[in-house]
Formats: structure tokens, C-alpha cells, sequence
């Protein structure tokens, strides 16, 4: 099924590019639900601020969606990319390696995630098929964003792409972490809507998926949470945000619950962070935020899913395997020194103007 949707959305493309592109039309991709202020967001949110660009934003419908939404995207969407000036996308997009990108077209990929952490694309890919696709989409793609000089040939590798594609430029999604961020005003509309969290120091549980979904029914039952709470004391405020993937685990009783919520405004108020194998460690990581790994299936895991580096080594913060040592972990301030090693390697700007960036390269290479 997916094969011919995506013959059709080519097909439409492709008969679409009879029409002229039109100057100044910026489209902005997005494969997958995410956040709805990630990099898309920032680089629609710059293009405004200059203004003179047409800004159309494309959501590829879930399976959830109805047949009509469905058949709407695959009717209409590859005749507004066909003759868009500027493609930006946050994920790979697989009808884009059989589309006849105008020469007059620049396409951007930002991704959705800063540095390296967990292997993805080609390199952690294992159908043939796909890892083909994924290096053909490349060909079609301008440029590609990344957050360091020291990821580019890691990036290279995960998408098939000649490495001269790959730009350090910032992440447009971190610009909002430090700039427009209100964190005052953010923490007290989060206490109002979270009243017995006000005036605590907040901790963030953010554990990512497991690829079995019964390991992700039975995720949040490696904690003792009332135990856990009960440790920490009234100082603190426990909150989980689960991955939108994982639906079949909820938050236990007393454990305030932001899985709906964003996860910049998250990464601003919270204080601390708990999580496993998740690339959240990265936005706290970037706003130096202490960082703790509750890895308790670590050797499974690396068997089902492999990382770019040593993972005990290289996570910006002590690794734990038993939930008991998480008050411990916490208390004696997580490791400040991995914390900035991590930071470092990961981020070559960390001045807000991310966006600014990415968006001149794009208007740059796509005048010349």
C-alpha cells in the first residue's frame, strides 16, 4: 500500500511540475507528528518576520485519519511542493526520492533532533529497501542541518549523502529554548494548571519507546513510584511525559502527567531530568540542565537499538540501573563535567540565532 501511495504522490508531483515554481513559496514538511514548535515552526516564524513568502505548512495525515483526509493530502499537497521555492522538512519523507525537484527548488532538511546519540537512518536501518529510498531522498535534498561540526560525517553516513550537504548551522528548533522563553511566566501558567506543583523543584520522567509493545505496557512498572516520591520529599514534583508512540502506559496515581504537553516549555521549567535512552537529554543538555539515566533494561536495549557512542561514557549524566538509586542520583548533583563534554560536542551555537542562520543559507544557495 504504502509503495503505491507513494506512485501517487509522485505521479501528481511529477505531472504538477508542468507549472511554473512560485517565487517566495515556502513549504514546510512534516512526515511525522511532532512538537508543534520545532524547527519548522522557528523557520516559519523567521519567514514571517521578513515577510514577502507565501508560508504553506503540510502534515502527512496519520493511519488514524480519515480516508477523505487521507486521499485530500495525496491529491493536493505534491501539486502545492511542486511549486514551492523552498522545501523544508523535519524527518524523511519517502516519495521524495522518486520527485523531479525543479532546478529552482532548494529542499532543507532540519531533522528533529540535535547532535548524536541514538544510530538512526541508514545506520540503524535493516530493510534494504528502505535504506535504497533513504539515500535516494538525499539526492534530492540541498542541505542538511546539523548542530555540529563533529555529527556531520555521522549524518553523512545515517542519510546516504555526500557529506559536503551536511552544514553545521544550530538547531532552529533551541532558539526558542533561550530566546522568547519566559521562564517565569511559563512556570506559573504551569503551576496554575498544575497546582500541587507550585513551588517545587520539577523533575521530568521522559523514558522513550521500547520496539515491543508489551515493553511499553510494562515500561512504568519497573518503578516503585510511590516509594520514589516518598524519597524525594515535598521538595520536589515528579512529572512523566511519556513518548507519543507509547499508548498503552499511563502515568501512575499522584504523578502529574505532561505527556500533552510541549517539550520546550517542558525543557525550560523543569530542573532536572530523568530519562533512559531519549534525545530529550539533549535540550536539557544545551540549557546545561543536570541530566540522569535511568537505564534499568540497558544490555537489552542495546541489543534491539545501538547508539553512535559508549553509551555509560557518553550520556551527559550517571547512569543508574535500579530505580532506589534515583534520590541518590539527584541529590548529589548529576555530573556537571559529562554534562558539558556532551554539550560541547554537540552544539557548535548556543547564541539563539539558529533559525537566522539556516534560513540565509537557504536563500543563498537557492539564488545561485
Amino acid at each position: 500500500m504504502k509503495t503505491l501511495l507513494y506512485k501517487l504522490f509522485s505521479a501528481i508531483f511529477n505531472i504538477s511540475r508542468i507549472l511554473p515554481v512560485k517565487k517566495g513559496r515556502i513549504a514546510l514538511l512534516a512526515p511525522h507528528p511532532r512538537e508543534r514548535f520545532d524547527s519548522l515552526g522557528r523557520i516559519a516564524e523567521i519567514a514571517r518576520g521578513r515577510g514577502g513568502y507565501e508560508i504553506i505548512e503540510i502534515s502527512v495525515p496519520r493511519s488514524s485519519h480519515s480516508v477523505k483526509e487521507r486521499l485530500s493530502f495525496f491529491l493536493t499537497a505534491p501539486v502545492k511542493l511542486a511549486r514551492s521555492e523552498y522545501i523544508f522538512l523535519n524527518d524523511n519523507f519517502m516519495p521524495l526520492a522518486d520527485l523531479n525537484i525543479s532546478k529552482n527548488t532548494e529542499v532543507i532538511q532540519l531533522w528533529h533532533g540535535e547532535g548524536a546519540f541514538k544510530k538512526f537512518g541508514i545506520l540503524s536501518e535493516k530493510d534494504g529497501e528502505i535504506k535504497k529510498r533513504v539515500a535516494a531522498c538525499s539526492k534530492k535534498t540541498d542541505l542538511f542541518i546539523v548542530s555540529s561540526e563533529n555529527v556531520r560525517q555521522i549524518y553523512a553516513e545515517a542519510f546516504g549523502a555526500d557529506v559536503s550537504k551536511i552544514k553545521a548551522l544550530g538547531s532552529p528548533r533551541c532558539d526558542r529554548l533561550i530566546c522568547g522563553a519566559d521562564k517565569e511566566a511559563q512556570r506559573e501558567s504551569f503551576d496554575r494548571n498544575h497546582p500541587g506543583c507550585a513551588g517545587k523543584k520539577l523533575i521530568l520522567y521522559a523514558p522513550t519507546f521500547r520496539d515491543d509493545p508489551e515493553k511499553d505496557a510494562a515500561l512504568l512498572k519497573n518503578t516503585d513510584f510511590d516509594w520514589l516520591t516518598n524519597q524525594l520529599g515535598d521538595e520536589y514534583a515528579l512529572l512523566i511525559k511519556l513518548h507519543p508512540i507509547v499508548h498503552s502506559s499511563r502515568a501512575p496515581k499522584g504523578i502529574t502527567d505532561v505527556t500533552d504537553e510541549d517539550i520546550n516549555t517542558l525543557t525550560v521549567i523543569c530542573d532536572i531530568l530523568i530519562t533512559d535512552y531519549s534525545s530529550v537529554c539533549m535540550n536539557f543538555a544545551f540549557l546545561s540542565k543536570p541530566c540522569v539515566f535511568y537505564a534499568f533494561d540497558l544490555d537489552e536495549y542495546e541489543t534491539e537499538r545501538s547508539f553512535c557512542f559508549g553509551y555509560e561514557d557518553y550520556v551527559p549524566g550517571p547512569v543508574i540501573k535500579d530505580y532506589r538509586e534515583i534520590p541518590g542520583a539527584i541529590k548529589n548533583s548529576p555530573n556537571a563535567e559529562k554534562n558539558g563534554k556532551f554539550r560541547e560536542f554537540n552544539f557548535k551555537y548556543i547564541d539563539g540565532n539558529s533559525g537566522e542562520r539556516v534560513f540565509d543559507e537557504a536563500v543563498k544557495a537557492s539564488s545561485l
